[in-house]
């Protein structure tokens, strides 16, 4: 009766993992398709189906490096158990759920690691997490943003100076089709980083209850294929509130400058999962926006808008691991 009680509480762990993920994909679509919506590049049916395409491909692309990261480089082994995955996945849906029904682009991956702080504090305190990997999270809360900055507005220069001599209905059309390499890169590299994010907390769960041994080196094959699909799915559905603050609030955006910013933001993605370090999406690409608005002039970006989002990024860790510090405790009278 005890195993079949265990075998409940994961399964139903699992689930709320994955609804995590699938409310990842629809708040985060945002990040991947607000630039090619914004510029008319793609109706917004399309861009959904498109970024959500790329966001499952990124399955054959990348190495499970975030997956690790999450799953074994953040809490010392032993600490986990069912009562912190809850807490953990609660913090992080709540503040998704908070940030997305008024429009603000905060961060899903770093809501999930503050849920995973405030549940180990709430049990164990501040020994049992890893400084190591929980530095790599906060240096790039700062980084990301930074990288997508510089990258975008050095793509946004260079493009400029190669184009200066033609015609802009020209560099126009052309850039309509290039968003579309664009795009689907960024979305790429949303799927391959943050679709491991849920994959490293369900291999966590699995671990912490003995389902899988914690000397595999890889997470079961069924995570990665439920977690990649969540996400998907998630895109398909679409973040419409966030797509008008990402696409026009910030700046106003035209092909070329869809293009710049999606490339900038996609490299950044690429390097930060090669290094399995999880950064997030939102940080990343109004970094990357911000910096292509800016190359045109400083008032072309509302720095109003970008100041709330950036409070946003701040509240993002401690106000999850807040609230997952009271499902942790409320976890306990339960289960």
């Amino acid at each position: 009766m005890q195993v079949q009680a265990a075998v409940w509480v994961v399964v139903l762990l699992v689930a709320l993992a994955l609804a995590f993920d699938f409310m990842n994909g629809f708040h985060d679509a945002a990040n991947a398709i607000a630039t090619i919506v914004s510029t008319g590049v793609l109706k917004p049916g399309q861009a959904v189906v498109f970024a959500s395409f790329f966001n499952f491909v990124a399955i054959f692309v990348f190495h499970m490096s975030v997956a690790a990261t999450v799953g074994k480089g953040i809490v010392q082994p032993g600490v986990v158990d069912t009562h912190v995955v809850f807490g953990a996945l609660i913090g992080a849906i709540t503040w998704n759920v908070i940030t997305w029904y008024f429009g603000i682009p905060s961060s899903s991956s770093h809501a999930l690691i503050g849920g995973i702080v405030g549940a180990v504090l709430a049990k164990s305190g501040g020994g049992a997490l890893i400084s190591a990997g929980i530095m790599k999270t906060v240096v790039f809360i700062f980084l990301s943003p930074l990288l997508g900055f510089v990258l975008g507005s050095l793509m946004m220069v260079l493009v400029a100076n190669i184009f200066r001599r033609s015609r802009p209905l020209k560099v126009d059309k052309w850039f309509r089709r290039l968003q579309l390499i664009s795009a689907g890169a960024y979305s790429l590299g949303h799927g391959g980083n943050d679709a491991q994010k849920t994959i490293g907390i369900i291999w966590m769960l699995l671990v912490a209850t003995g389902y899988v041994a914690a000397s595999d080196a890889a997470p079961p094959m069924w995570t990665v294929a439920a977690c990649y699909c969540a996400i998907g799915l998630g895109t398909l559905f679409g973040g419409w509130r966030i797509v008008r603050t990402m696409g026009q609030k910030l700046t106003k955006l035209k092909p070329v400058g869809g293009f710049c910013a999606e490339t900038g933001g996609a490299m950044t993605l690429f390097i930060a999962t090669g290094l399995g370090i999880p950064v997030s999406t939102t940080h990343t690409i109004t970094g990357a926006i911000v910096g292509v608005g800016s190359t045109q002039r400083a008032s072309a970006v509302r720095w109003g808008m970008a100041g709330r989002i950036v409070w946003a990024w701040v509240l993002t860790i401690p106000a999850s691991a807040f609230v997952s510090a009271v499902a942790y405790w409320i976890s306990l009278q339960l289960f």
